[in-house]
């Protein structure tokens, strides 16, 4: 008999049926209001009361039973060499993983989840298949989720206990929230804050109201002065969502090392998030700093790995974040943890690139703020002479941030080889700097637009099966960038080089 035939199978845990009952309780009174108001207007409020709650259980009951069927037809069993799942009424699922192919087993509980001692297991094998390469139990007990986490990430091969990179690599400083409002997340915030006004006064019809509330406050203000007041209102409440963003999102963090080579990532307030990635599947970490948080001297860690990048099917953060926004310095060390380096890649020194990169920058700056000022130029020389001040405007305010921008985006651009990995660094907005392993770089690709080869510069592309998949390294010049390829990875890209072969020198005659 096949030893795996006499594995037990295993089900769902039944409370699963509470968990889901629970939501459709929310669901049904969620739109229990509008459905009475809606029914009350042609027939007395009793019978509407009385509809509207026989709708609501039928939904409840119908939902519970459905689940109950799914859970009756749901089993999985882990056996030595494959963990297989079953389930299925019509269509029958037999899905099978091998064990050695699993690479993460992360554990999601919401607040709901958490109260019933529930947590959702997702098992994946870090590759980009879709759904083919996942499998997911939804729900079982904690206890039963970590003893599935640590049996199938369990490897013989378990790495020799090194006390300076392993345990507790970072824990949450409460400190850090400062560095939420100063991210991108604050304005978009704040822009679906006043969307949100707007689109739920248009529902009830008083959008007008809203707007005639907004004027009376700001009656005697001039109109430039109200939308200043009105970004910097909007401003504020994206700050507070930021803030609460980031400790629903970050607090109870801890990442640590566990025994056998497995990075772990535990965080979350109300829905709680466990993320393991196997060491063996990191190729390198990528420190980014949008442009605010870099004015405090932040910087957030993200992990290079294969069969992390996000499918459909995740409703969760980035799993490849290691580390929030924190001090350089933290972000710097954890790094050289992560990657067991006794000095972080990431603050190697980096070489420059030629002033051609720049003048490049500068060039599209200027198009980028000139084109929309040409277009506002035409409109208001064919429409209405208001869009020539609106133009002029543009060009006055535009022009300065868009070439400080170009400058600093300049000044970012570096690349460097600093032991195993090969460092480079770009961007302004948002500026990231990557240590890849050179033994994970699997091919390079080189391109060289038409005005790039009158400037003497060249785009070279570190193509991974980790992260992204490929990293730049922009306008380097021609024999700097492809020396570095070629020190980076020793022998891919040299069948491809032509050797510069210089005179030899004459022996002088005595």
């Amino acid at each position: 008999m096949n030893p795996e035939d006499r594995e037990e199978w295993r089900r769902l845990h039944p409370r699963t049926l509470l968990a889901g009952a629970a939501v459709l309780c929310g669901v049904a009174g969620g739109a229990a209001l509008p459905a009475v108001a809606g029914l009350s207007e042609d027939r007395p409020l009793w019978q509407a009361v009385a509809w509207v709650l026989a709708g609501a259980a039928l939904l409840v009951l119908g939902g519970t039973v459905a689940d109950w069927v799914r859970l009756r037809r749901t089993r999985y069993r882990v056996g030595h060499e494959r963990i297989d799942l079953h389930t299925g009424l019509v269509q029958l699922k037999r899905r099978s993983l091998a064990r050695e192919r699993i690479r993460s087993v992360d554990l999601t509980a919401n607040p709901l989840h958490r109260v019933l001692g529930l947590v959702k297991v997702r098992i994946g094998t870090g590759e980009h298949t879709g759904g083919e390469s996942t499998l997911e139990l939804d729900l079982v007990t904690r206890a039963e989720g970590e003893r599935l986490r640590r049996e199938l990430l369990a490897r013989a091969e378990a790495a020799s206990v090194d006390p300076h990179h392993d345990g507790a690599l970072a824990t949450v400083d409460p400190r850090w929230i400062r560095y939420a409002p100063v991210s991108f997340v604050a304005p978009a915030l704040g822009g679906a804050a006043v969307g949100a006004v707007f689109q739920v006064s248009e529902w009830f019809g008083a959008q007008g109201e809203v707007i005639d509330w907004i004027g009376d406050r700001f009656r005697s203000v001039s109109l430039v002065w109200m939308l200043v007041d009105l970004v910097l209102l909007a401003t504020a409440a994206g700050a507070v969502g930021a803030l609460g963003l980031w400790i629903e999102g970050w607090w109870n963090y801890r990442l640590e090392r566990e025994p056998g080579g497995t990075l772990r990532v535990r965080r979350g307030l109300l829905t709680a998030r466990s993320v393991s990635i196997e060491e063996r599947r990191l190729r390198g970490i990528e420190l980014v700093q949008p442009l605010g948080v870099r004015l405090c001297g932040a910087a957030r860690v993200d992990a290079v790995a294969t069969g992390l990048a996000e499918d459909d099917d995740d409703k969760h953060a980035d799993l490849k974040n290691l580390l929030p926004a924190v001090p350089r310095e933290v972000a710097d060390r954890v790094a050289a943890q992560v990657l067991r380096e006794p000095e972080p890649p990431t603050g190697a020194p980096l070489n420059a690139h030629p002033r051609a990169a720049r003048t490049r920058r500068l060039r599209w700056a200027l198009w980028s703020v000139l084109g929309p000022v040409a277009l506002l130029i035409l409109l208001g020389a064919l429409l209405t002479p208001v869009l020539l001040y609106v133009a002029a405007g543009c060009a006055l305010v535009l022009t300065p941030v868009a070439l400080l921008l170009a400058r600093d985006a300049y000044r970012g651009l570096g690349h460097a080889v600093s032991g195993a990995y090969l460092v480079t660094r770009s961007g302004s907005l948002r500026r990231a700097t990557v240590a890849l392993q050179r033994s994970g770089v699997i091919g390079w690709t080189v391109k060289q637009s038409y005005f790039q080869r009158r400037a003497g510069i060249l785009t070279i592309t570190a193509t991974t099966a980790a992260g992204a998949g490929a990293y730049d390294l922009y306008d380097a010049g021609e024999s700097q960038g492809l020396a570095f390829a070629d020190r980076a990875v020793p022998g891919l890209l040299t069948p491809f080089l032509e050797p510069v072969h210089t005179p030899e020198a004459r022996p002088t005659e005595r």
